[in-house]
Order: structure tokens, then C-alpha cells, then sequence
């Protein structure tokens, strides 16, 4: 009799198995639920990373400018200023999609020259701005005389209230770049 309970039990599982096929609608609706969720948690994530990609181009070509001025001063003993900014070599426009590549000072037995990363979307812009400079200077400690670069970010996108990214250095730096960053107003050392 046991056996015959097993086959009837086992027979009853396999016809109710046949009908119970799918998701019922609150299973449904819970997956859907928690989706949302974890799309609402990784999409500024991922816009984030979007802005820091934009940011990288601007850091990196800043920083070339700033070794393409120093390179420029060793050879000729003064700063390219914006009518001459093909003479860095680069090969870098200077307007691209998120920044415009300036540069404030320079030219003809110039001391210092601010090399300008603003955002090309000035009141929207999402990304931050950059400036780098370059002077001539003395290297704390060893009281070696030659140039000093630094190179500052924006506390803030321009849409957050931050720097639109026109500000230059108005002296020589003084090698302590977190101090000459702060001259500038809302910007930080990044190097």
C-alpha cells in the first residue's frame, strides 16, 4: 500500500507541475522592482565617469601644454602665448568638443603663462576646468633656478557654480603648488 501511495503521490507532483508553468504577476513585478533600483543606484555612477573621461583629455593636454611651454623657454627663453600656440608642437586642436585651449601670457621675454582648459559649454558645462602654468622660478631647498609647472582642477563644474577656466597666474610660482593653486580662486592642485 506504501508503494502504491508513492506512484499516486508522485503521479499527483507531475500533472500539477504541467499547469504551474510561468511567473505569476507579483514575481514579475518584484524582478521589475529591483531593477529599477539598481538602475537608479548605477546610473549616476555611470554618468560620473562619463565627466571624468571628458576631464581626462583636458588634464592631459594641459599638462602637455605646461611641458611644451617649459621645452619652448629652454630653447628660446620665453613662453608661447596664444598667436603662437602651434610653436608647442603638439598637435592638439584647440577647440574640441568639451574644451577650448587657451593660453593667457606668453610671448616676447615673458616669465609666466597660464595654459587654459574652459569648458566649451560655459554655463552647462558638467566638466570642470583647467588651468596649468609656467614660470621661471627657484626650486625650494636646492635654490636651483629653472622652470616650475603646476596644475590646477576646478573645485566645481561651471553648472555647480565653479571657475569658467580663464583665470592665469598673475607672478611667477613660488614651487609650492597647492599655494599657487589657491591664487587662483576655486581650484585645487592636481599633480
Amino acid at each position: 500500500m506504501k508503494t502504491e501511495l508513492k506512484a499516486k503521490f508522485l503521479q499527483h507532483m507531475l500533472q500539477k507541475k504541467k499547469g504551474d508553468e510561468g511567473f505569476t504577476l507579483i514575481e514579475l513585478l518584484v524582478v521589475i522592482i529591483i531593477i529599477g533600483i539598481l538602475a537608479a543606484i548605477a546610473l549616476p555612477s555611470f554618468l560620473n565617469q562619463a565627466n571624468k573621461a571628458r576631464e581626462s583629455e583636458a588634464k592631459s593636454y594641459v599638462g602637455s601644454m605646461n611641458r611644451g611651454q617649459q621645452a619652448y623657454f629652454l630653447e628660446r627663453q620665453e613662453f608661447v602665448d596664444q598667436a603662437k600656440f602651434e610653436n608647442l608642437g603638439l598637435g592638439i586642436s584647440t577647440n574640441t568638443n568639451n574644451y577650448s585651449y587657451k593660453i593667457a601670457g606668453g610671448g616676447v621675454d615673458s616669465t609666466v603663462a597660464s595654459n587654459q582648459a574652459q569648458p566649451a559649454k560655459v554655463a552647462q558645462a558638467t566638466v570642470r576646468a583647467y588651468v596649468g602654468g609656467v614660470s621661471t622660478g627657484v626650486v625650494k631647498g636646492t635654490g636651483e633656478a629653472t622652470t616650475l609647472s603646476v596644475l590646477c582642477q576646478g573645485l566645481n563644474a561651471p553648472v555647480n557654480k565653479g571657475p569658467a577656466g580663464a583665470e592665469a597666474f598673475g607672478a611667477q610660482l613660488t614651487g609650492d603648488t597647492a599655494a599657487d593653486c589657491a591664487k587662483l580662486g576655486n581650484y585645487e592642485d592636481i599633480q
